[in-house]
């Protein structure tokens, strides 16, 4: 019992930090192993009085489906390719099966949660990224209001990273840049980046390289010194460019370690990487 009192003790603190303030959570890929636990966490946050904003992503999921109707996944570079089948699947995916299966586990927790795409609200306008990749999208302007809307009224805004443009064409969204973008509009006080990795690590095979905390500049130069590699170099580059966009601070965490929001959030332990200005 005195080991439980002094962890709720030891978030007594990091309540009265986060409570009032917004903090947004990228969440999907091979993070999403454990959804309803993740939700509970988010649910907690919530009822402390931390503004949660989720934005999600879902390859793996859409890669799935795409197999089930018989259609090959195709990438370049790291970026699906996305015609006009592809983008019904991709909205289908996101903005339907994924985005409301995380409301309704959200409100099975008691939290009353709205699912939202870019499209909603005219949320995240883009344009075409590459005429090769189809209909992939780069972020032009993010609309907001409506977020802020939901977030005054209590609601937990989840949102699928699909977008449009004036024409009313539908863009598939990166999701992680998605999330710096939104995040950045918010002047969030963090952003957290849940993937399958414990943070950015010296020696990729080595989970007690961690490297605890980074500011901009030590972030770039791990790039020249090829410590961040492969799939963590557009990671990381997203979540340096959320700071630049004005959030406060970073940090990429492991999603499938239980309970991992709160870890971060809460405790004196912390958790993955912190990138900060």
């Amino acid at each position: 019992m005195s080991s439980q009192a002094e962890i709720l003790t030891q978030a007594l603190p990091y309540i009265k930090k986060y409570s009032g303030k917004i903090v947004a959570i990228k969440y999907g890929g091979h993070a999403m192993s454990d959804e309803a636990g993740v939700m509970k966490d988010i649910a907690l946050l919530r009822l402390v009085g931390v503004k949660v904003v989720l934005i999600h992503g879902g390859g793996p999921e859409i890669s799935q489906m795409t197999k089930r109707l018989g259609k090959i996944p195709d990438f370049v570079d790291g970026l699906r390719v996305t015609d006009n089948e592809m983008i019904e699947i991709v909205q289908m995916v996101l903005a339907g099966k994924i985005n409301k299966t995380l409301v309704n586990l959200l409100e099975l927790q008691g939290s009353h949660a709205v699912g939202l795409s870019g499209i909603d609200g005219n949320l995240i306008e883009a344009t075409v990224k590459n005429p090769k990749l189809g209909f992939v999208g780069n972020i032009t302007k993010i609309n907001n209001q409506i977020i802020l809307d939901l977030l005054e009224k209590n609601y937990i805004p989840v949102i699928s990273t699909i977008a449009r443009n004036s024409d009313g064409s539908i863009y598939n969204i990166n999701g992680d840049t998605a999330a710096a973008y939104i995040a950045g509009s918010l002047k969030a006080e963090r952003l957290i980046m849940m993937t399958d990795t414990p943070g950015i690590l010296r020696d990729k095979n080595d989970p007690d390289t961690l490297i605890h905390e980074l500011n901009l500049n030590e972030a770039s130069q791990l790039f020249s010194k090829g410590i961040i590699s492969e799939g963590m170099i557009p990671k990381v580059e997203c979540c340096i460019e959320a700071v630049r966009l004005g959030v406060k601070n970073v940090i990429i965490i492991n999603g499938k370690t239980p309970h991992a929001l709160l870890i971060e959030l809460l405790t004196d332990e912390g958790a993955g990487t912190l990138i900060k200005k």
